[in-house]
């Protein structure tokens, strides 16, 4: 049963709902679509506080990452999964890749959101001997449809985006692809 002072729904348990009541959540949760492309920018403008040693702070080191892969003539989906590629670091650097691919998994196609998620895999090449891990965490992915992206995500785009001194587009550049990507899920 909807309340007719608030146009919302009354129920306190699932099992007590009406499909009235579910249409309007239906139809309020799609107005709120729009809301998803605020919090991943607002998101991103916290990866500002993250440095965690590296000679740029997280946000800038997206930024190039994504300015990289435009100027290198990636499409909108790749674009925004390159700035977003690291957005999990804002809850969890451990898992971030995972973080990550999720959030992006909805708005962008299967082949963008595998490359985010093992990102660390194929960034691995370039660091991972430093710290007695294997560098060849790559090879694990060699057969997958998506392995050609990520190679290039991770070689041309992401390792080499921690340049105090790179011409890096801000945020603000970025912001009109983000609410067209975020604008409306693919899939849910």
């Amino acid at each position: 049963m909807l309340s007719s002072a608030s146009s919302q729904a009354t129920f306190t348990a699932m099992d007590h709902s009406t499909e009235e009541e579910w249409r309007l959540i239906a139809s309020e949760t799609v107005a709120n679509w729009p809301r998803v492309a605020e919090q991943i920018l607002s998101m991103l403008a916290q990866l500002e506080s993250i440095t965690d040693g590296f000679a740029v702070n997280q946000l800038v080191h997206s930024l190039q990452t994504a300015t990289r892969a435009e100027r290198d003539g990636a499409d909108d989906e790749v674009i925004v999964a390159s700035l977003c590629h690291d957005i999990g670091k804002v809850i969890s650097v451990a898992n971030h890749p995972r973080i990550a691919a999720e959030i992006l998994r909805p708005y962008v196609r299967a082949e963008v959101a595998s490359m985010i998620e093992a990102h660390q895999d194929f960034q691995g090449k370039h660091y991972y001997s430093y710290l007695g891990m294997d560098p060849t965490l790559r090879s694990n992915h060699v057969d997958a449809p998506w392995y050609s992206l990520a190679e290039r995500f991770a070689d041309d785009w992401d390792q080499t985006s921690f340049d105090p001194s790179y011409d890096t587009l801000p945020l603000e550049h970025f912001e009109p692809i983000v609410r067209r990507v975020f604008a409306q899920p693919r899939s849910m």
